[in-house]
């Protein structure tokens, strides 16, 4: 990289910090927010951190209770991410353009995926909140469509990124599209969506919380419970719990992805 290259790049990184602390001190001005207050009631969330949010003897029993609902929140979790996957991969072949089967199916695929995709989990929470109501089935679809949106996104990534060698050699042959799809094309996409399967298995735990919190439903509703019953040692239990699932979770398919990859 010659010294003209290197005062390029400086010139074009200096004009983009400027611009980005710019943005920064418009935003603090315009939402009146101060960095210095800001750490100043840090050591105070700290302290009553510190004192209310304590895990004690009373509070453990009701472990078994927060156990089964955190169980809950686990399990739809990964149907949902499961259900969306399989559903994903017909859409993502769709929509590639490896394996397209013709523009209109491409383009309605892709469509599918940036709605679901673009609009937030807990904005799907609410829509369908409205037609089906606080239970179990709307928390299941909020996480459901989210993650269909993600996945096939995603998996047509995956699929665009595969070698194009097997694919055309099995043109060559005279393979069908289905045997095209089967032989060449799912076998080397297979352990990325195995591994954005996990992934997304891992986000929806996280997100359940946050959606059964909506939809009264799983872990979440049980957070909400204590939380507005003002019970912060029950509140911490739960959280705790939360933690140490993803934990947990996240060892696991980790495990898996170097397995698989």
């Amino acid at each position: 990289m010659n010294e003209k290259t290197i005062r390029k790049t400086w010139g074009k990184s200096t004009i983009f910090l400027i611009i980005i602390t710019v943005i920064t001190y418009l935003s603090t001005v315009i939402t009146e927010f101060s960095f210095i207050e800001g750490l100043r009631t840090i050591p105070k969330a700290i302290g009553w951190i510190g004192a209310n949010l304590i895990i004690t003897q009373e509070t453990l029993e009701r472990l078994p209770s927060i156990m089964e609902k955190l169980m809950e929140t686990i399990f739809m979790s990964i149907a949902a991410t499961t259900l969306a996957a399989v559903l994903s991969i017909f859409l993502s072949l769709m929509g590639s353009k490896t394996t397209k089967v013709n523009g209109i199916l491409s383009t309605f695929a892709r469509f599918i995926a940036s709605l679901s995709r673009n609009i937030p989990v807990v904005a799907w929470s609410l829509i369908l909140l409205i037609s089906f109501g606080q239970n179990s089935v709307t928390g299941f679809l909020a996480l459901f469509v989210g993650t269909l949106g993600f996945l096939t996104r995603a998996f047509i990534e995956s699929i665009d990124e595969a070698s194009q060698s097997a694919v055309e050699a099995l043109k060559a042959t005279g393979a069908t599209y289905f045997q095209i799809v089967n032989k060449a094309v799912i076998p080397q996409s297979l352990p990325q969506m195995l591994s954005w399967i996990l992934f997304m298995i891992e986000t929806n735990i996280r997100s359940a919380t946050l959606v059964g919190i909506l939809t009264g439903t799983g872990i979440g509703y049980v957070f909400d419970l204590y939380y507005k019953s003002l019970n912060y040692n029950a509140v911490a239990l739960v959280t705790f719990t939360i933690v140490l699932a993803v934990i947990v979770i996240e060892m696991i398919s980790n495990r898996i992805r170097r397995v698989i990859l």
